[in-house]
């Protein structure tokens, strides 16, 4: 008996293949469109509204809840990131590959407000990734086990803060 491996989402790297894998999530057209939307915007942010907006502009019908639920779980299997805004609404964009947080520290990263776009500060000192590892510990004495540590900044890039006359 041969054993066949799943056809690979084209374009999609190894790292979120495997997360999929992992969370048993299935390639549905759903999924497949909304790995899309995330795959060519990295760096931004779209919230719920506007991943649904998209996604019908691209000619898919899916149900609203579905496509929450669906956030969701790319979300809680690490292939996206939420994070609130200054409005309390939440945010997905594709996860950046981590490190392994419990070894080197999370690295903090810095959201602009008005463009929504995430810049990782991998220049951060080794006290700053001490601070989560520290973090990990206390959690690991308490019997409970961390698996990542969300540290972000809000302001507002280069790119969009005004000129300084």
């Amino acid at each position: 008996m041969t054993t066949s491996k799943p056809k690979e989402l084209l374009g999609v790297p190894p790292e979120i293949q495997s997360r999929l894998e992992k969370a048993g999530l299935r390639r549905t057209l759903a999924t497949r469109a909304v790995l899309g939307l995330f795959l060519v915007r990295p760096a931004g942010g779209l919230t719920h509204a506007q991943a649904l907006a998209s996604l019908t502009a691209r000619g898919l019908d899916i149900n609203r809840v579905t496509l929450y639920r669906l956030l969701d779980r790319l979300a809680g299997c690490g292939v996206l990131q939420r994070q609130a805004d200054d409005a309390r609404t939440w945010r997905f964009s594709l996860a950046l590959p981590e490190p392994d947080a419990v070894e080197e520290g999370a690295l903090p990263r810095f959201e602009c407000d008005a463009c929504h776009r995430q810049f990782r500060l991998t220049d951060a000192s080794e006290p700053t990734r001490a601070v989560t590892h520290d973090l990990f510990a206390a959690l690991a004495r308490l019997g409970h086990h961390g698996e990542r540590v969300d540290v972000s900044i809000h302001g507002t890039c280069a790119g969009c803060a005004e000129p300084v006359a």
